[in-house]
Formats: C-alpha cells, structure tokens, sequence
C-alpha cells in the first residue's frame, strides 16, 4: 500500500465519521425499539434474549462513539497540522524575500564600489597622464643611455637567477614582506625576454615600465604597456613577437597586483602567438610555459600547472641540453608543484636530478646545491623521513662551516656538533661548554646567507621535534642572531638579496 497524504487521510476519516454516525443513529433506533418492547410486555417468555440482544447493542454503540471521538481527534489534528504548514509557507516566502532584498543590497554595494574604483582610477589616470606628457619630453634621453641600459642589463642578467618566481612567500615576516614586493627589475626583464630580444624600438618603453613596476607604481606602468600593445597591433599585427613580449610584460605586472586571472589570459594569448610565430620549441615559448605554470601554482592550480612545467622542462632539455643548470631550476618548479600534489616519489627524483647537475656543473659551493638540499629536505620532512632531512641539513652547515675554517677536527667543529653537544652536556657542568663562544658562531662563520639561516631553524624544529630542546634553542638562536646582527662582509654562500625569497625549502629555486 502506499503512503497516504494528510489531505487524503483527512478525507477517508471524515467519510468515516458520516459512516459511524448513520450506524450510531441506527443502533439507537434499534436499542430503543428493544427497549419500548421490554416495558411492553411484563414477562415475555423470551426476554433474557431481549435483553442480552439490548447489552450487545449498547457495547457496539459505546464503540461507536470512541471511534467517533478518535476521528474528531483526527481532524482536528489535521487542521492544526495545515495551520502549521501555512505559518511555514508563509516564513519561507519571507525568507526567500529577505534574499533577494539582501542580493539587491549586494548588487547595489557592487555596482558603487565599482564606480568609486572607477573615479578613483580616473583620478589617478589623469594625474599619471599629465605626469606622462611631462614625461615624454625628456625621452630623448633615455634614447641615449640604451645601450647603457643593454650592458647592465645583461651584466644582472649573468649574475641573478632562472626567470622563475617563486610560487609561495616564506613564512617569517622579513620574508614575507620581500615576497609581497615588486618584482625586482633583473628578474621582472628575465621572466619577460627569456629566449627572445627585445626589439631596439620597444627597449626604451621596456626600460620605462620595468622601472616603474619594479618601484610599484603600476597606475603608470599599466597605461604604459596597454598603450604600446596597442600601437603594436596597429603596425604589427595581433600574432606578432613583439606583442607576445608586451602581452608577458603586462601580464608579470598584474601577476605582481595579485590580478591573477588578467594575468594567466594575457600569457595564455602570448604563448599562443609565440608558438605560432617561434615555434613550439623555442626557448621563450618555456619561458612562457614556465611563468604560466607558476601563476597557476600560485593559484592552488597544481594539477592544470604541472604539464605545462613539464613542457617547458622538455624544451630546455632539448634545447640546452640535459644538464644544463637551467634544466635543474626547472626541476626544482616541477618539483614543489609535484610536492603540493602529494607525489613524493617524483619529487625526489626531479630534486636528486637537479642536485646532481648543480653540482656536476656548478660544483658543491654554488648557492643552489644548499637550496636544493633544503627542498629536498623539506619533501622528507612532509614523508616522515626525519633521517634523511636531518642529514641535507647537516651537509648544508658543514658546507659553510668549511668554507670560512677550512676542514672539520676535533676544535672546529660545525655548529650542528656544537649543538648536539651541548644536548649531551645539558645536566652537566656549565663551564665545560661555556655558551659564549658558541653562541657567537654566526659572526665568525658570516652566516648572512638566507639559505644558511633557513637551514638553522630547520634543523631546529627538527630537533625539538625529537625532543632535543637545547640543541634546537641553540641552532635557532643562532638564527635570530644572524637575522639581527648582519656582519659587513660578504657571505660564504655568495647569496644576494634576490634571492633570500627563494631559500626557503618549500620554494622553487
């Protein structure tokens, strides 16, 4: 049988109830006839039966009258019932209202947010434009000085790092606040013109806006690069290199606004005309390639940005050659976009690769074993493998240690050695390890170097996390020292202020 509804079960019981009360008025009608009889007559000869006839007639009423009573108590709880359901439509209907005044609301709040952006935007246009005509009069003199610019750019260009970004700001707030910065102009010129030259007459726009976003003042590089890619495809063409080089200009500018979806369109467009122009092959189709993979991944996109890490791995391997360093930087890309994914087993492998030919061709002091030990580290870390994270850390510091003392004995031990030491020696007598001389060992080894001291408090997080609390404050004083007390020479990791957003072990580089 199916279930009934509360207006058809309603309906049956009301039917019911008619049914009852014409059979109640007929067993009255009976009883009272069987009554009349039995006053009738003084002693009819069968009138036990009579009146056992009359007792079943007054149970059968009696049972009458609670069903009855059961039905009225039916209905009425079906009326309270639909009195509920009303009440209930009635506040949905209110609540639908209520969303739709408050997504009217919104919609109004949108549209005058909106509108103030716009006056604000207007407002600093027309400022940045008489700005710009100001501007324009005296451009003949950077005409001068292009080849000055050419010659000291490449000079940056040999001594700073892949055109990669990283894909995630460090932690600690020094760190953080240089991740949030512009992007510095070396690097912003490498992510733009890798694997293709800038033609002689858009050097002098390119200098301009790379200055100004490289400053942060993007209200002028914007009208800047949007106006040329529009002089661009006027003479030139929309499929043409050169707008592919002013399309990744802009797009690097609004990546550094955190504008990430004008972003990945615009190198979505200059991949597609680079490829059709350059060919599938060619070297700033990678660079292309990789900053998309990159935005992606600094978007939470990992899976859509690893094949086209991958890509550009494929090109620079044919390209370059296998081992060559650059291949190792896009590994290390590869790698924490695999590490994000929870595939461990190819970050190792993509990190022991770059390892390898950083070391085969840059030889074990290059300041991108270190940061690659450190990324290495970190993925062991994220699989439990304490051991083996524990051992990069130690070969990072050793490193360092000898580079500045020369070869480890019994008095010049590394501070790791020192560390655990005094975890040995903690209940012991104080005097033994007086504290001084290690606590100084960031002055005199030149820790400055952000790939050291990230390895520092890695390691001791390690240690407190194996419960080895005076060898980690040992190892993380050391790090606050050399954070607060830079010394004035040069440190023995060679690193510059480029790159101390990359040495942190979850980054790329």
């Amino acid at each position: 049988m199916t279930a009934l509804t509360q207006e058809e079960v309603a309906t049956h019981t009301r039917t019911v109830v008619q049914g009852l009360e014409a059979l109640r008025n007929e067993h009255n009608s009976i009883l009272s006839g069987i009554s009349s009889t039995l006053s009738s007559a003084h002693h009819p000869p069968d009138s036990n039966v009579i009146a056992e006839k009359a007792g079943i007639l007054q149970r059968s009423l009696d049972q009458i009258e609670l069903g009855l009573s059961e039905a009225q108590i039916m209905l009425a709880l079906a009326s309270h019932l639909q009195t509920v359901e009303a009440e209930k439509q009635k506040l949905r209907a209110q609540v639908r209202r209520l969303c739709q005044e408050n997504a009217w609301l919104r919609d109004e709040l949108a549209s005058t947010q909106q509108k103030l952006q716009a006056s604000e935007q207007h407002v600093a246009q027309l400022e940045e434009d008489k700005k710009h005509l100001e501007f324009m009069s005296t451009i003949k003199k950077y005409d001068a000085d292009v080849q000055d610019s050419e010659s000291s750019m490449e000079e940056k260009k040999d001594k700073s790092d892949d055109p990669v970004v990283d894909l995630f700001p460090d932690d600690d707030a020094d760190d953080r606040a240089a991740a949030m910065s512009p992007t510095p102009p070396s690097q912003f010129a490498q992510q733009v013109n890798a694997g293709y030259e800038i033609p002689a007459r858009l050097r002098t726009l390119h200098n301009l806006v790379i200055q100004y976003a490289s400053q942060g003042r993007y209200e002028v590089a914007v009208p800047l690069c949007k106006q040329a890619l529009e002089d661009l495809e006027k003479t030139s063409g929309h499929d043409h290199p050169d707008v592919a080089t002013m399309l990744n200009i802009l797009a690097l500018v609004y990546r550094d606004q955190n504008k990430y979806k004008e972003a990945a369109n615009l190198l979505n467009d200059a991949l597609a005309i680079r490829e059709k122009t350059l060919g599938e092959n060619h070297p700033a189709v990678a660079a292309t390639l990789n900053n998309l993979a990159v935005l992606y991944g600094k978007r939470g996109k990992y899976k859509e940005a690893e094949p086209l890490c991958k890509r550009a791995l494929e090109i620079r391997e044919k390209v370059l050659g296998r081992d060559h360093p650059d291949v190792a930087k896009q590994l290390n890309n590869l790698a924490l976009l695999c590490q994000n994914q929870g595939k461990y087993e190819e970050v190792e492998r993509y990190y022991q690769r770059a390892l390898e030919i950083y070391e085969t061709k840059l030889g074990p002091d290059d300041p991108n074993v270190a940061k690659t030990k450190n990324n290495l580290a970190s993925a062991y870390l994220k699989q439990g493998k304490y051991k083996e994270a524990e051992i990069l850390y130690k070969q990072v510091l050793t490193r360092a240690h000898e580079r500045e003392f020369g070869a480890i004995d019994g008095d010049n031990k590394p501070i790791w050695q020192v560390a655990e030491e005094r975890e040995e020696n903690k209940n012991k007598v104080k005097d033994s390890a007086p504290y001084g001389e290690y606590g100084g060992w960031h002055k005199a080894a030149k820790v400055d170097s952000p790939t050291v001291t990230t390895t520092l408090k890695n390691l001791g997080a390690l240690y407190r996390r194996q419960g080895k609390y005076e060898a980690a404050e040992t190892l993380e004083d050391c790090a606050i020292r050399s954070r607060k007390e830079p010394p004035n020479f040069p440190s023995p990791m060679g690193s510059t202020s480029s790159q101390r957003s990359q040495d942190d072990p979850r980054h790329t580089e």
